[in-house]
C-alpha cells in the first residue's frame, strides 16, 4: 500500500534524503527510526505530498506521486509534531470542518465524530476551546483529526512526544487496532519501546541515509544484540566508520 523508492530530497548543496526505498504492506506498521536532523520527518513530508522530492518515485495505494497527487493525499492520514490546532474552535468544530473539507457525508460525519469521541475519550473537552487544553488533549485530538475520513494509509511522526503515560496509551492502543482493520502505517518515533511494542519492521535512517532495514529479530541476529536500544546504536556506531571511511577514500 505504500512504495518508496530511491527517495532523495536536496536543499541546495544540502541532501536531507538519500536513495531511499522501503515498501509497507496492508495491515503492518512500518517504524522509522533515527537521530534527530536523519531525514525521518522531510521522508514523511514528501510521502504524504506536503514536500516534492528531488527525485524517486512514491506510490500510496496504487496512486503515484507525480501524476495522481489528490489521490495519494485523499488516502492518507498525516500527523507530524509541527501539527497544530485552530486555538479558537473546540474539538467538535475542527472535527465537523476537516470531515466538510474531506466530502464526509453528515450521516456519516457524525457516526464518526461519535466513534472518535468515545474512543479517544474526548467527551470532557469536546466542546472547549483548544486553545485552553493540555498538550495531551491536544494531541489526541490532531490524532483525531487525522483518522476522521478513515483513510486506509496512516503516517505518524511521533504522536506521542510529551505525552503522559496515559495519553500515550490512549494512542498506541489505538495504532494497533488500526494495524488489525488492515491500515498501512508509517510510525516514527524516538521511545525504543514503542518501537518494540508495535512495528512489524523497521528502518533506520542515519545521515540521511536507510542504513538497516528489517524485522526487529532479524536486525538482533544482524548486530548481535539482544535489545533494539543496543541494536540501535550498533548500526549507528558501524555506519559512522564507514561514512568516515568513504570521506576518506574520496579525498
Amino acid at each position: 500500500m505504500i512504495k518508496v523508492k530511491n527517495l532523495t530530497k536536496s536543499f541546495n548543496d544540502f541532501i536531507a534524503v538519500n536513495n531511499i526505498s522501503f515498501e509497507v504492506n496492508k495491515g503492518s506498521i512500518y517504524g522509522l527510526l533515527g537521530p534527530n536532523g536523519a531525514g525521518k520527518t522531510t521522508t514523511l513530508r514528501m510521502i504524504a505530498g506536503l514536500l516534492k522530492p528531488s527525485s524517486g518515485d512514491i506510490e500510496i495505494c496504487n496512486f503515484n506521486r507525480d501524476t495522481n497527487l489528490n489521490d495519494l493525499k485523499r488516502n492518507i492520514g498525516f500527523l507530524t509534531g509541527s501539527t497544530s490546532l485552530y486555538g479558537r474552535l473546540t474539538p467538535i468544530e475542527i472535527l465537523n470542518y476537516f470531515g466538510t473539507l474531506n466530502f464526509m457525508p453528515k450521516n456519516l460525519l457524525k457516526e464518526r465524530i461519535d466513534f472518535i469521541i468515545d474512543k479517544f475519550k474526548l467527551h470532557d473537552f469536546k466542546n472547549k476551546w483548544c486553545e485552553k487544553l493540555s498538550t495531551g488533549q491536544k494531541q489526541r485530538v490532531s490524532i483525531a483529526r487525522t483518522i476522521l475520513h478513515d483513510p486506509p494509509v496512516l503516517i505518524f511522526d511521533e504522536p506521542t512526544s510529551g505525552l503522559d503515560i496515559m495519553s500515550s496509551e490512549i494512542i498506541l492502543e489505538f495504532i494497533k487496532e488500526e494495524k488489525k482493520n488492515g491500515k498501512a502505517i508509517i510510525f516514527s518515533t524516538h521511545n525504543m519501546s514503542e518501537a518494540g511494542y508495535l512495528c512489524d519492521k523497521l528502518g533506520l535512517v542515519y545521515k540521511s541515509h536507510l542504513i538497516a532495514q528489517g524485522t526487529i529479530e532479524e536486525l538482533k541476529s544482524i548486530t548481535k544484540k539482544a535489545t533494539l536500544r543496543e541494536v540501535f546504536l550498533d548500526l549507528i556506531e558501524k555506519s559512522e566508520i564507514n561514512f568516515r571511511n568513504t570521506q576518506i577514500f574520496n579525498s
